[in-house]
């Protein structure tokens, strides 16, 4: 249910993404979607930070036959540092076209096999590259002990850790990663060496991910080439594929732009998309996006600067695909080298290290979580705590739920054997909180009833499980305690979407809350389209919280919730005027706890964007004292 929800999300932005495109047939229609799709693609960004001092230097040189190495150190942000390589081609008469290089997920970033290749095969050929360590990687781990030994482990773990947790004062850890290439490029335009109006960027994997969103961010490329990465977001979610937090762009999916049209804010600027038969990037998404960019650069009048490359391995900068940039860099910088790669001889990582040991923790830079952390305390000593109406309006705004298609209807499921509840019988209601989705919900009894509820049950308890309301009745002695506190009063228990009954075994097998599992997987498209996780679930207890209201005249509810579902029942009570008591289990003390620690369990599903820029839990906690809210 969850996964068919979201493919058809997907397909309906993709669906309106590509009639807007078939409105388009003259070149001055084109010209207009280049304008228009680059200030939509630029807000899934944020507002980009103001530019400070570099305080560039290098650290050691390595003299090599036809090129030399700088290994450098500059700030992208005040004390946040960027470690990167310089490869200069040696005898130059004059300014070499220069490109930046971005690295996939390796863990040690810039010196790994594959990014030394590039780098040193354009230096070889003539070319001026930057090519840096990622936050994560080589050199740039955030997560380290004393001994500087990381803890969270390299390039995704890091990614999400630093990336969820951001989410919750309104960064976007894609605006990061994007941001170091943007201060590696304005590095690399401070040197002589390099011909200002010969500027490229190129990247494989997550390298691929930072070259397209590039593409939308910065004006001063001449020329782009992303490798294994281009696809379509439609074929990501149909093919249960997981991304980095960086491969998550807030909005995209509402303001209805796919891959394709990140790079279309280069055109008519050169682009070659490079690409893999055998890919986890489906290449049939890959195609599509190059028929769509072919389309609009020939309208353009610029058929020709729109290429692309696939190679018939998996995934990976091999050589082939290697060599295809080059040829598209040479063309477009009027070179007539014939772009095939010259041996290389690649170095041992420690030479390529601008620290002493490889870690920039040891040279004083701060970490990405540090940032964090004093952002939130940021938002906490200037915000006020909203109350009553300010406070509902606020969760409402944030939450983005969608509107209420009329009562909720429930289906009753299929007789099922007794479970070993604390009450003998139960009935199962899956009760439809919008089109195609739908609740699950438990009412236990006393004895056999296989209908709707009768319509005398003026107070129950509704309790939101953490993942799941069968095995908590079964196991939890909070659930059986709730009941035996209340023994007046009607028991029913709720799975919100992606839990319990719903819960998808998607995105690799039972990997549900795995760092990169099925509910990371739906929080991060969430994301895109602008409908945050957690106001999905609310907007589940509420709807049941009105079913019960509308079919059983319930009108005194104790919410009671553990876990993740504390969350969603936190929400839910402080908009649901039916809920007069509340008692949860394990909720977080608050999201600006979650926020500036280094160390958090909460997943991604559970946190609001944004939401410590306007409020925290304790606002709602604080709301919810009235209704004799308990916190155990």
């Amino acid at each position: 249910m969850v996964q068919e929800h979201f493919v058809a999300r997907v397909r309906a932005a993709e669906k309106r993404g590509l009639e807007a495109k078939a409105r388009l047939q003259t070149k001055a229609d084109a010209e207009n979607y280049v304008l228009r799709v680059r200030q939509r693609a630029r807000t899934c960004f944020g507002p980009l930070p103001a530019k400070t001092r570099l305080n560039a230097r290098t650290t050691k040189t390595l003299d090599r036959d036809r090129y030399k190495v700088e290994n450098v150190i500059f700030e992208s942000r005040p004390g946040f540092q960027i470690t990167a390589n310089l490869y200069l081609p040696k005898g130059l008469v004059r300014p070499a076209p220069g490109v930046v290089g971005s690295c996939g997920h390796s863990n040690n970033g810039k010196a790994g096999d594959t990014y030394q290749s590039f780098a040193q095969g354009l230096a070889r050929q003539g070319f001026a590259v930057l090519i840096f360590d990622p936050i994560g990687q080589g050199e740039r781990f955030q997560y380290v002990d004393d001994a500087r030994k990381p803890f969270i482990g390299a390039g995704v773990s890091e990614h999400l850790q630093a990336g969820n947790q951001q989410v919750l004062i309104g960064e976007r850890f894609n605006t990061w990663r994007a941001w170091d290439g943007i201060r590696a490029l304005d590095y690399l335009l401070t040197r002589p060496e390099v011909d200002r109006n010969h500027i490229g960027i190129t990247g494989n994997s997550g390298g691929g991910t930072m070259t397209t969103w590039l593409c939308a961010l910065e004006d001063r490329w001449t020329m782009a080439a992303p490798s294994c990465f281009v696809t379509t977001f439609r074929r990501n979610i149909e093919n249960e594929l997981p991304a980095d937090s960086e491969q998550y762009p807030w909005q995209a999916l509402s303001q209805d732009l796919d891959m394709d049209d990140f790079i279309a804010c280069m055109a008519p600027k050169p682009v070659i998309l490079l690409g893999k038969e055998r890919d986890y990037f489906d290449a049939r998404g890959f195609e599509e996006s190059f028929a769509r960019l072919k389309r609009l650069y020939s309208l353009l009048g610029a058929e020709q600067n729109a290429g692309m490359f696939i190679g018939a391995g998996p995934h990976g900068f091999t050589q082939d695909n290697r060599e295809a940039m080059y040829r598209w860099f040479h063309r477009a910088t009027g070179s007539t080298h014939d772009g095939v790669e010259p041996k290389l001889e690649l170095e041992d990582e420690k030479e390529l290290w601008a620290t002493p040991n490889g870690f920039v923790s040891e040279t004083g830079s701060k970490s990405i979580w540090a940032f964090t952390r004093d952002r939130s305390k940021e938002l906490t000593s200037k915000r006020t705590s909203p109350r009553g109406d300010v406070l509902k309006r606020a969760l409402n705004n944030i939450l983005k739920m969608p509107a209420a298609p009329g009562l909720p209807d429930a289906r009753i499921l299929r007789r099922e054997p007794r479970r070993g509840y604390p009450l003998p019988e139960f009935t199962t209601y899956a009760v439809e909180t919008e089109p195609g989705v739908h609740a699950v919900v438990y009412w236990l009894t006393k004895e056999q009833h296989l209908s709707r509820p009768p319509k005398n049950l003026e107070r129950a308890i509704l309790y939101v499980s953490h993942q799941s309301a069968d095995r908590e009745l079964r196991e939890e002695a909070f659930v059986r305690q709730l009941l035996a506190d209340e023994p007046g009063s009607a028991l029913f228990t709720v799975d919100v979407r992606g839990i319990g009954e719903s819960l998808p075994n998607t995105a690799g097998a039972s990997n549900f809350d795995r760092p990169y599992g099925s509910d990371y997987f739906y929080a991060g498209h969430s994301l895109m389209l602008n409908s945050p996780y957690p106001g999905q679930r609310t907007f589940d207890v509420l709807r049941v919280v009105e079913w019960l209201r509308s079919n059983a005249g319930t009108k005194q509810i104790h919410l009671a919730a553990s876990g993740w579902g504390t969350i969603p029942a936190t929400f839910a009570a402080v908009l649901a005027e039916e809920v007069k008591r509340v008692t949860l289990q394990g909720a977080p003390k608050s999201y600006a706890s979650i926020a500036e620690t280094e160390r958090y369990s909460w997943p991604l599903s559970s946190f609001v964007p944004e939401i410590l820029q306007h409020l925290d839990l304790p606002d709602c906690y604080r709301e919810l004292e009235p209704k004799m809210l308990r916190l155990l």
